[in-house]
């Protein structure tokens, strides 16, 4: 069985170029500007296979709205995919098994969008995901009908911004502090201490805490990590040969090199070197070495 990586980061508008999928295979939908909020990516994905592949995917701590319209990928050999519903935030790498026609649309949502667009806090929905039947009953159901019965995959996009769109009309409006929430946990990913990205944040541990559950779906400590991980991660791919890990550690804001190796095992099922093997210095997506 073939395995292949798939990384998306915010700033792609499909996927980073360390995956390697067939050209083609990923279509992005512009979100609507009342959506765009609280929806960061509209993707859909079309692929056939002969034989199944595993796909590594690298988390991005997002939490996704996903619709199969074809056969429904796996992270489990002893259980089904989720065929529509809601996947939430993880910082785990997660191991896809793709087989036969996928056909499939995943919407990213942005921190604080759980509570406007599903009307619950992000920290209730597992990474296991929650069916689209359990989420809006009958109403979910004559959604995924429309979109069986849909001429093209443009008419099926605007439907499911249409169902976002009137569930967001009876949501209360998005508050400012999810954004600047944001934006503090990205100032304080390098390090420091908890209590610091509270009290800059204006509150105790404990509400950072509460907030953090509420509108991302992770506890602030590992979002935090995540973020670290995506810094060090964009400075790869610019990387122009093999890295100093070491000194790389140290700009990225890991303790010291070792503490960088943990932290890629952990969140990316790998080492650094085999990422950079296998993503960077061997991909025909990059300018890294390796590939004319």
């Amino acid at each position: 069985m073939s395995e292949r990586l798939f990384l998306r980061l915010d700033e792609d508008p499909l996927h980073g170029p360390e995956a390697d999928l067939p050209a083609g295979t990923l279509r992005a939908f512009e979100p609507c500007e009342a959506l765009r909020p609280f929806v960061g990516s509209l993707l859909l994905y079309r692929e056939s296979f002969a034989e199944a592949v595993v796909e590594h995917v690298l988390p991005d701590g997002a939490m996704r709205l996903v619709v199969n319209l074809g056969d429904a990928p796996s992270t489990r050999d002893d259980a089904p995919g989720l065929v529509a519903g809601v996947l939430g935030a993880s910082a785990a790498p997660a191991r896809v098994r793709l087989q036969g026609r996928v056909h499939a649309f995943s919407i990213g949502l942005k921190p604080g969008a759980a509570q406007a667009l599903l009307g619950a806090p992000a920290g209730e929905f597992s990474a296991e995901g929650v069916s689209v039947h359990e989420l809006w009953g009958h109403a979910g159901e004559l959604l995924l009908d429309r979109l069986a019965s849909a001429p093209d995959d443009s008419t099926r996009a605007a439907l499911l911004q249409a169902e976002l769109l009137a569930r967001l009309s009876a949501a209360p409006p998005p508050t400012p502090q999810v954004t600047h929430l944001h934006d503090l946990a990205a100032r304080h990913a390098g390090g420091g201490r908890l209590r610091d990205l509270a009290a800059a944040a204006g509150y105790s541990e404990r509400r950072l805490q509460q907030l953090f559950h509420a509108h991302v779906g992770l506890p602030p400590r590992t979002w935090r990590r995540l973020l670290r991980l995506h810094a060090c991660l964009r400075r790869l791919r610019s990387a122009g040969g093999a890295p100093a890990w070491a000194a790389l550690a140290d700009e990225c804001g890991f303790y010291d090199q070792s503490h960088l190796i943990n932290e890629f095992q952990a969140l990316c099922g790998m080492t650094p070197a085999d990422y950079w093997r296998s993503a960077i210095a061997g991909s025909s997506n990059t300018g890294g070495p390796g590939r004319d």
